[in-house]
């Protein structure tokens, strides 16, 4: 299977591995589930808890273009 590496505040990470410890399954397999749920399109139109939303990456681009804000973020981390 292929790995895939996220970076996460320290809160974040911990809150995740005690859900996971909590729940008896894997910081992966809940990923996936997450991921699944998303992409299947179930819970549109509920609002996330603070977590998902740290997760999903939802954030508010203030009148932005989410490709200007990608291409940005990308500028500022390999300093082009």
């Amino acid at each position: 299977m292929p790995k895939l590496t996220l970076n996460a505040d320290r809160e974040v990470i911990e809150q995740a591995k005690r859900l996971a410890s909590e729940r008896k399954t894997s910081v992966s397999a809940m990923f996936s589930r997450f991921i699944r749920t998303l992409a299947n399109g179930k819970d549109r139109g509920k609002p996330l808890g603070k977590l998902a939303r740290q997760a999903s990456g939802v954030i508010n681009l203030k009148g932005h273009n989410h490709k200007d804000v990608l291409a940005d973020a990308l500028k500022e981390k390999y300093r082009l």
